[in-house]
């Protein structure tokens, strides 16, 4: 329900379900499922050039594969072949130079190893207090880890027990992707093809089993799903998971507030943080109350971490300007509030509110480039949203494929430190970590020009009214700006519902 009923065109569409209801009513006639052939035009070039015109059938899904279904299979298939690729390392079972020359490293056997798992030590619990080594990852992911250990179990069996942890954690991983999918297919209901790009992406065949991020992706994408049906308390649950599993979602509070705060929403923002508040500390407390030096070591090792590959601050030290740890904390940190303040600014000013999606792309994409380190896995933060933010297919390979140059130079890289003393050359690692710096920057200013120029917005522009407006933001579709924010502003507030009644007559300034 709207909190101000009075700013929303009765007319425009049927009032929205009040807060804490899921709707849960498919795309109907009068919301038909927008196909990607519609809108994209790499993807009309393709389908007519393979089957020929769009023929009276078009859109219609009969017997088994339904868009969920078939995203889900294409999501599977890429998660196979990305797993199929690491079979040159597990048959060395990850140890010599395979993992680089052969592109198939992976974080998971090793810290199986390293990290008290193979010697039954509980993380957190009996590691890092001066009995076992310490677990430098956020307390969900450190129990996603110890379910995978339960699971591989402590006898010898057929495989190595590192490879047994692996082939568990790749399981546990490939449910985390299934369920990323198909969150991203029903966050926006016209658009579950946008899920598609998702599945198919080279950065979920690459890099899904290299590290742990899927879990928090999968949270974080169920946050959106949660948040676009209006269930706040829902989303601020799984939301406070998802930075229990990793940091990066607590920087998606910024746009849900800079949007509340302009559509004067906040009693929906306050429910959601309380929520995710409630969960994070659900989850953190114990732990901390156990051993909080255990704990402590994810925040002690992030802040202590020097700069890293991958990152502007690594191009900055291999320059030749002596960085440490201190330092870089500082300017990395004040290179993200600079970045976050543009974006508030873009939030705040723009004639049509930013979409929830837009918002979110950009502020990760913000600590993306502005991080001390970016591993090659980090890309799988980024791409639910770039998929709702711009899904356009033409763009999005073309930033996915400066992300897999940069996976493939850095393991290239790293080989010199192995037994071969060989490797690809600095000079060119340099210039493939500012080629994926540069790709994430187009991209994001790809999604600063779609909120400025909404006739470029991919999903606004699809023709159907109820895109027009926030179709993936919950409260905030259709909310109109704040009459405060509205006068502070200097212009007249207009409702989202208006510009649904105008969704091509696009205003060309900014």
């Amino acid at each position: 329900m709207a909190e101000n009923p009075s700013d929303v065109d009765p007319g425009a569409h049927a009032a929205p379900p009040p807060y804490g209801t899921m709707a849960t009513v498919p795309p109907t006639q009068s919301q038909p499922i927008a196909m990607p052939s519609d809108g994209d035009p790499l993807i009309a070039d393709v389908t007519e050039r393979i089957g020929g015109r769009s023929g009276t059938h078009r859109g219609r899904f009969i017997g088994f594969l339904s868009p969920i279904r078939a995203i889900v299979l294409m999501a599977s298939i890429s998660f196979t072949v990305g797993y199929l690729t690491k079979l040159p390392c597990v048959a060395e079972n990850f140890s010599g130079d395979a993992k680089y020359t052969r592109l198939c490293y992976s974080d998971i056997p090793l810290l199986y190893q390293l990290r008290g798992f193979a010697d039954g030590w509980l993380p957190y619990v009996q590691t890092g207090n001066g009995q076992g080594p310490p677990l430098e990852y956020p307390v969900l992911t450190g129990a996603f880890m110890q379910i995978a250990s339960w699971l591989t179990g402590h006898d010898q069996g057929a495989l190595p027990r590192s490879l047994a942890f692996y082939h568990w954690n790749a399981l546990l991983l490939l449910i985390c992707l299934l369920v990323t999918v198909v969150c991203t297919a029903l966050t926006v209901r016209r658009r579950p093809w946008d899920a598609a790009i998702v599945a198919l992406a080279p950065g979920v065949v690459l890099c899904s089993i290299i590290n742990w991020d899927l879990l928090a992706v999968a949270l974080t994408s169920g946050a959106m799903l949660a948040w676009s049906r209006r269930r706040l308390g829902w989303a601020g649950v799984l939301l406070g998971l998802a930075v229990a599993a990793k940091f990066y979602p607590l920087l998606l509070i910024g746009p849900l507030f800079l949007l509340c705060l302009r559509t004067g929403r906040m009693r929906a923002f306050a429910i959601t943080a309380g929520a995710g508040l409630a969960a994070w500390t659900a989850v953190n407390l114990p732990v901390f109350l156990v051993n909080h030096q255990g704990w402590m070591e994810f925040y002690t090792y992030s802040s202590a971490r020097a700069p890293d590959w991958g990152s502007l601050w690594y191009l900055l030290m291999v320059a030749g300007n002596a960085l440490d740890a201190n330092a870089v904390n500082a300017y990395a940190l004040g290179l993200l509030v600079v970045l976050c303040a543009g974006i508030a600014a873009v939030a705040l000013t723009a004639r049509q509110r930013p979409r929830l999606a837009q918002l979110a792309f950009l502020v990760l994409a913000a600590f993306c480039l502005s991080n001390k380190v970016y591993s090659p896995q980090f890309v799988l933060w980024l791409i639910p949203l770039a998929a709702m933010a711009r899904p356009r297919w033409r763009d999005f390979l073309v930033w996915q494929t400066c992300e897999a140059l940069y996976f493939a130079a850095i393991w290239w890289f790293l080989q010199q430190y192995g037994t071969s003393d060989k490797g690809l050359p600095d000079g060119w690692y340099n210039v493939s970590v500012a080629v994926h710096l540069l790709a994430t920057a187009w991209f994001a200013g790809m999604v600063v020009r779609d909120i400025y120029r909404p006739q470029h917005d991919p999903v606004r522009s699809d023709g159907e009214a109820d895109d027009a407006d926030d179709p993936g933001g919950g409260v905030l579709d259709g909310a109109a700006d704040d009459p405060v924010f509205a006068a502070l502003r200097g212009v007249r507030a207009h409702a989202g519902a208006h510009q649904r009644a105008s969704a091509t007559g696009w205003d060309e300034g900014p």
